[in-house]
Protein backbone atom coordinates (compact mmCIF):
# COMPACT_ATOMS: atom_id res chain seq x y z
CA UNK A 1 0.00 0.00 0.00
CA UNK A 2 1.24 3.47 -0.85
CA UNK A 3 0.19 6.80 0.55
CA UNK A 4 -2.20 8.95 -1.45
CA UNK A 5 -2.07 12.64 -2.22
CA UNK A 6 -3.80 13.73 0.97
CA UNK A 7 -5.06 17.04 -0.31
CA UNK A 8 -7.00 15.28 -3.08
CA UNK A 9 -9.24 13.13 -0.88
CA UNK A 10 -11.52 14.73 1.73
CA UNK A 11 -12.11 12.62 4.84
CA UNK A 12 -15.61 11.33 5.48
CA UNK A 13 -16.16 11.31 9.24
CA UNK A 14 -19.07 9.28 10.55
CA UNK A 15 -20.21 9.67 14.15
CA UNK A 16 -22.13 6.84 15.81
CA UNK A 17 -23.63 8.84 18.62
CA UNK A 18 -25.15 6.20 20.90
CA UNK A 19 -25.79 2.53 19.99
CA UNK A 20 -25.51 -0.20 22.63
CA UNK A 21 -23.64 2.08 25.03
CA UNK A 22 -25.58 2.55 28.27
CA UNK A 23 -25.26 5.46 30.74
CA UNK A 24 -23.31 3.31 33.18
CA UNK A 25 -20.67 2.88 30.46
CA UNK A 26 -20.69 6.55 29.44
CA UNK A 27 -23.05 9.03 31.15
CA UNK A 28 -22.73 11.36 28.13
CA UNK A 29 -24.54 8.98 25.79
CA UNK A 30 -27.56 10.74 24.19
CA UNK A 31 -30.75 8.72 24.68
CA UNK A 32 -33.72 11.10 24.49
CA UNK A 33 -34.94 12.58 21.21
CA UNK A 34 -33.74 15.99 22.34
CA UNK A 35 -30.28 14.73 23.28
CA UNK A 36 -29.93 12.84 19.99
CA UNK A 37 -31.01 15.97 18.12
CA UNK A 38 -28.53 18.16 19.95
CA UNK A 39 -25.59 15.75 19.55
CA UNK A 40 -26.39 15.20 15.87
CA UNK A 41 -26.51 18.91 15.09
CA UNK A 42 -23.38 19.65 17.11
CA UNK A 43 -21.44 16.93 15.28
CA UNK A 44 -22.71 17.98 11.85
CA UNK A 45 -21.73 21.56 12.55
CA UNK A 46 -18.28 20.43 13.71
CA UNK A 47 -17.54 18.49 10.53
CA UNK A 48 -19.26 15.11 10.65
CA UNK A 49 -20.64 14.07 7.27
CA UNK A 50 -22.66 11.06 8.48
CA UNK A 51 -24.67 10.49 11.66
CA UNK A 52 -25.55 6.98 12.78
CA UNK A 53 -28.00 6.64 15.62
CA UNK A 54 -29.91 4.02 17.60
CA UNK A 55 -33.08 4.19 19.65
CA UNK A 56 -32.90 4.40 23.42
CA UNK A 57 -34.46 0.90 23.49
CA UNK A 58 -32.97 -1.54 20.97
CA UNK A 59 -35.84 -4.00 21.55
CA UNK A 60 -38.30 -1.70 19.76
CA UNK A 61 -39.44 -2.85 16.33
CA UNK A 62 -41.73 -1.62 13.55
CA UNK A 63 -43.75 1.50 14.25
CA UNK A 64 -42.52 1.63 17.85
CA UNK A 65 -38.95 1.83 16.55
CA UNK A 66 -39.69 4.29 13.75
CA UNK A 67 -41.36 6.89 15.97
CA UNK A 68 -38.36 7.87 18.12
CA UNK A 69 -36.11 8.12 15.05
CA UNK A 70 -38.57 10.43 13.34
CA UNK A 71 -38.95 12.54 16.48
CA UNK A 72 -35.20 12.93 16.93
CA UNK A 73 -34.18 13.49 13.33
CA UNK A 74 -37.00 15.71 12.02
CA UNK A 75 -35.54 18.87 13.61
CA UNK A 76 -32.01 17.81 12.59
CA UNK A 77 -32.96 17.56 8.93
CA UNK A 78 -34.98 20.76 9.12
CA UNK A 79 -31.85 22.58 10.26
CA UNK A 80 -29.44 20.59 8.10
CA UNK A 81 -31.24 19.24 5.02
CA UNK A 82 -27.86 18.22 3.58
CA UNK A 83 -27.17 15.85 6.47
CA UNK A 84 -26.49 12.17 5.79
CA UNK A 85 -27.82 9.83 8.44
CA UNK A 86 -29.16 6.33 8.93
CA UNK A 87 -30.81 4.31 11.70
CA UNK A 88 -29.74 0.84 12.75
CA UNK A 89 -31.41 -2.54 12.43
CA UNK A 90 -33.76 -3.57 15.22
CA UNK A 91 -33.64 -6.76 17.27
CA UNK A 92 -36.56 -8.29 15.37
CA UNK A 93 -36.82 -12.04 14.98
CA UNK A 94 -36.21 -12.11 11.23
CA UNK A 95 -35.02 -9.90 8.38
CA UNK A 96 -38.45 -8.38 7.79
CA UNK A 97 -38.89 -7.51 11.46
CA UNK A 98 -35.36 -6.11 11.73
CA UNK A 99 -36.05 -3.72 8.84
CA UNK A 100 -39.78 -2.94 9.16
CA UNK A 101 -39.11 0.49 10.62
CA UNK A 102 -36.98 1.62 7.69
CA UNK A 103 -39.83 2.17 5.20
CA UNK A 104 -41.83 3.96 7.90
CA UNK A 105 -38.96 6.33 8.54
CA UNK A 106 -38.32 6.89 4.82
CA UNK A 107 -41.97 7.82 4.34
CA UNK A 108 -41.48 10.73 6.74
CA UNK A 109 -37.84 11.77 6.38
CA UNK A 110 -35.15 11.88 3.69
CA UNK A 111 -33.09 8.69 3.96
CA UNK A 112 -30.19 8.00 1.61
CA UNK A 113 -28.35 5.28 3.54
CA UNK A 114 -29.21 1.86 4.92
CA UNK A 115 -27.51 -0.96 6.82
CA UNK A 116 -26.14 -4.30 5.68
CA UNK A 117 -24.38 -6.56 8.19
CA UNK A 118 -22.92 -9.11 5.75
CA UNK A 119 -22.12 -11.98 8.08
CA UNK A 120 -22.37 -13.52 11.53
CA UNK A 121 -20.12 -13.33 14.59
CA UNK A 122 -20.05 -14.33 18.25
CA UNK A 123 -20.55 -11.56 20.80
CA UNK A 124 -19.97 -11.99 24.50
CA UNK A 125 -17.93 -11.38 27.60
CA UNK A 126 -15.87 -13.43 30.05
CA UNK A 127 -17.69 -15.91 32.24
CA UNK A 128 -16.77 -16.74 35.85
CA UNK A 129 -13.88 -18.88 34.63
CA UNK A 130 -12.62 -16.17 32.28
CA UNK A 131 -13.72 -18.03 29.17
CA UNK A 132 -16.06 -16.50 26.56
CA UNK A 133 -19.82 -16.73 27.01
CA UNK A 134 -22.51 -15.00 24.98
CA UNK A 135 -24.41 -15.49 21.75
CA UNK A 136 -24.20 -15.26 17.99
CA UNK A 137 -25.19 -12.21 15.96
CA UNK A 138 -26.59 -14.07 12.96
CA UNK A 139 -27.07 -12.86 9.40
CA UNK A 140 -27.22 -15.76 6.95
CA UNK A 141 -26.80 -15.45 3.19
CA UNK A 142 -30.56 -15.13 2.62
CA UNK A 143 -30.74 -12.24 5.12
CA UNK A 144 -27.73 -10.58 3.50
CA UNK A 145 -29.25 -10.86 0.02
CA UNK A 146 -32.53 -9.43 1.31
CA UNK A 147 -30.68 -6.54 2.96
CA UNK A 148 -28.82 -5.68 -0.23
CA UNK A 149 -32.07 -5.92 -2.22
CA UNK A 150 -33.81 -3.61 0.26
CA UNK A 151 -31.08 -0.98 -0.11
CA UNK A 152 -31.01 -1.30 -3.89
CA UNK A 153 -34.80 -1.14 -4.25
CA UNK A 154 -35.04 1.98 -2.07
CA UNK A 155 -31.96 3.77 -3.35
CA UNK A 156 -30.13 3.54 -0.02
CA UNK A 157 -26.34 3.36 0.04
CA UNK A 158 -25.44 0.41 2.32
CA UNK A 159 -23.24 1.03 5.34
CA UNK A 160 -21.38 -2.30 5.45
CA UNK A 161 -20.43 -3.36 8.97
CA UNK A 162 -17.29 -5.51 8.64
CA UNK A 163 -16.92 -7.30 11.98
CA UNK A 164 -14.79 -10.14 10.61
CA UNK A 165 -12.78 -10.80 7.42
CA UNK A 166 -15.51 -13.19 6.26
CA UNK A 167 -17.94 -10.26 6.17
CA UNK A 168 -15.70 -8.53 3.65
CA UNK A 169 -15.36 -11.72 1.61
CA UNK A 170 -19.14 -11.70 1.26
CA UNK A 171 -19.15 -8.05 0.16
CA UNK A 172 -16.45 -8.77 -2.41
CA UNK A 173 -18.61 -11.56 -3.86
CA UNK A 174 -21.36 -9.01 -4.51
CA UNK A 175 -18.78 -6.58 -5.91
CA UNK A 176 -17.36 -9.13 -8.35
CA UNK A 177 -20.87 -10.08 -9.46
CA UNK A 178 -21.72 -6.43 -10.12
CA UNK A 179 -24.43 -6.57 -7.45
CA UNK A 180 -23.02 -4.22 -4.81
CA UNK A 181 -25.54 -1.36 -4.54
CA UNK A 182 -24.47 2.21 -5.28
CA UNK A 183 -23.28 4.15 -2.26
CA UNK A 184 -21.75 1.17 -0.44
CA UNK A 185 -19.08 1.90 2.17
CA UNK A 186 -17.08 -0.73 4.08
CA UNK A 187 -16.83 0.14 7.76
CA UNK A 188 -13.87 -1.87 9.03
CA UNK A 189 -14.59 -2.77 12.65
CA UNK A 190 -11.61 -3.74 14.81
CA UNK A 191 -12.09 -5.40 18.19
CA UNK A 192 -10.20 -3.84 21.09
CA UNK A 193 -9.63 -5.50 24.44
CA UNK A 194 -13.07 -4.65 25.89
CA UNK A 195 -15.01 -5.91 22.88
CA UNK A 196 -18.61 -5.00 22.08
CA UNK A 197 -20.02 -5.52 25.57
CA UNK A 198 -17.43 -3.41 27.45
CA UNK A 199 -18.12 -5.71 30.44
CA UNK A 200 -14.82 -7.61 30.61
CA UNK A 201 -11.39 -7.61 29.07
CA UNK A 202 -10.11 -10.18 26.68
CA UNK A 203 -13.30 -11.26 24.88
CA UNK A 204 -13.69 -9.47 21.60
CA UNK A 205 -14.25 -10.14 17.90
CA UNK A 206 -12.49 -9.74 14.58
CA UNK A 207 -9.03 -8.38 13.99
CA UNK A 208 -7.13 -6.38 16.60
CA UNK A 209 -6.54 -2.66 15.91
CA UNK A 210 -3.04 -2.98 14.50
CA UNK A 211 -1.21 -1.80 11.42
CA UNK A 212 -0.96 -5.27 9.92
CA UNK A 213 -4.64 -5.98 10.55
CA UNK A 214 -5.62 -2.90 8.55
CA UNK A 215 -3.17 -3.79 5.80
CA UNK A 216 -4.73 -7.26 5.59
CA UNK A 217 -8.15 -5.72 4.97
CA UNK A 218 -6.67 -3.35 2.40
CA UNK A 219 -5.06 -6.29 0.60
CA UNK A 220 -8.56 -7.73 0.29
CA UNK A 221 -9.92 -4.43 -1.03
CA UNK A 222 -7.05 -3.99 -3.51
CA UNK A 223 -8.36 -3.34 -7.03
CA UNK A 224 -11.85 -2.30 -5.90
CA UNK A 225 -13.29 1.19 -5.62
CA UNK A 226 -15.11 0.50 -2.34
CA UNK A 227 -14.67 3.40 0.12
CA UNK A 228 -13.65 2.31 3.61
CA UNK A 229 -13.36 3.64 7.13
CA UNK A 230 -11.82 2.42 10.38
CA UNK A 231 -13.44 2.00 13.77
CA UNK A 232 -12.37 0.47 17.08
CA UNK A 233 -14.97 -1.17 19.34
CA UNK A 234 -14.31 -1.48 23.04
CA UNK A 235 -11.33 0.84 22.95
CA UNK A 236 -10.03 4.21 21.79
CA UNK A 237 -9.48 4.53 18.05
CA UNK A 238 -7.12 7.47 18.51
CA UNK A 239 -4.87 5.45 20.83
CA UNK A 240 -4.15 2.96 18.02
CA UNK A 241 -2.10 3.29 14.80
CA UNK A 242 -5.25 2.91 12.68
CA UNK A 243 -6.55 6.46 12.18
CA UNK A 244 -3.28 8.01 11.05
CA UNK A 245 -2.52 5.06 8.77
CA UNK A 246 -6.04 5.17 7.36
CA UNK A 247 -5.72 8.87 6.59
CA UNK A 248 -2.33 8.33 4.96
CA UNK A 249 -3.78 5.57 2.76
CA UNK A 250 -6.94 7.36 1.65
CA UNK A 251 -9.40 5.94 4.18
CA UNK A 252 -12.03 7.56 6.37
CA UNK A 253 -12.91 7.65 10.08
CA UNK A 254 -15.79 6.25 12.13
CA UNK A 255 -15.93 7.60 15.70
CA UNK A 256 -18.45 8.12 18.48
CA UNK A 257 -19.71 7.01 21.86
CA UNK A 258 -21.28 3.87 20.38
CA UNK A 259 -17.95 2.10 20.01
CA UNK A 260 -15.59 4.05 22.31
CA UNK A 261 -14.53 2.68 25.68
CA UNK A 262 -11.90 3.66 28.20
CA UNK A 263 -12.65 2.82 31.86
CA UNK A 264 -10.86 6.01 32.90
CA UNK A 265 -12.59 8.39 30.48
CA UNK A 266 -16.14 9.29 29.43
CA UNK A 267 -15.89 11.68 26.47
CA UNK A 268 -18.73 13.36 24.61
CA UNK A 269 -19.32 12.84 20.91
CA UNK A 270 -18.10 16.41 20.40
CA UNK A 271 -14.79 15.57 22.05
CA UNK A 272 -14.27 12.38 20.04
CA UNK A 273 -15.07 14.21 16.82
CA UNK A 274 -12.71 17.06 17.71
CA UNK A 275 -9.86 14.54 18.10
CA UNK A 276 -10.62 13.10 14.67
CA UNK A 277 -10.76 16.54 13.04
CA UNK A 278 -7.47 17.53 14.68
CA UNK A 279 -5.75 14.42 13.30
CA UNK A 280 -7.11 15.11 9.80
CA UNK A 281 -5.69 18.63 10.01
CA UNK A 282 -2.35 17.30 11.24
CA UNK A 283 -2.10 14.76 8.43
CA UNK A 284 -3.25 17.31 5.85
CA UNK A 285 -6.51 15.76 4.70
CA UNK A 286 -9.51 18.12 4.33
CA UNK A 287 -12.83 17.27 5.98
CA UNK A 288 -15.64 16.22 3.63
CA UNK A 289 -18.92 18.09 3.79
CA UNK A 290 -22.17 16.13 3.67
CA UNK A 291 -22.57 16.95 -0.03
CA UNK A 292 -18.98 15.95 -0.78
CA UNK A 293 -19.44 12.68 1.10
CA UNK A 294 -22.59 11.90 -0.85
CA UNK A 295 -20.73 12.50 -4.12
CA UNK A 296 -17.69 10.46 -3.03
CA UNK A 297 -19.85 7.51 -2.01
CA UNK A 298 -22.00 7.79 -5.11
CA UNK A 299 -25.20 7.81 -3.07
CA UNK A 300 -28.33 7.48 -5.19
Amino acid sequence: MTAVANEEIPVIIEVAINGITSPDINPNVPLSAEAIRDDSLACLNQGAAIIHTHNFDISLTGEAAAGPYIEAMTPVLAARPDALWYPTLTSGADHQAKNAHMAMIAAELPLRMGVVDPGSTNIGAAGPDGLPVGGTYKNDYADIRASFDLCRDNGWGPALAIYEPGFLQCVLSYYRAGQLPAGSMAKLYFGAEWGLTRRSKGVTFGLSPTKHALLAYLDMLEGTNIPWSVSVWGGDLMATPLPRLALELGGHLHVGIEEFYDPDRSPTNDELLAEAVALCNEVGRPIASCDQAADMLGLP
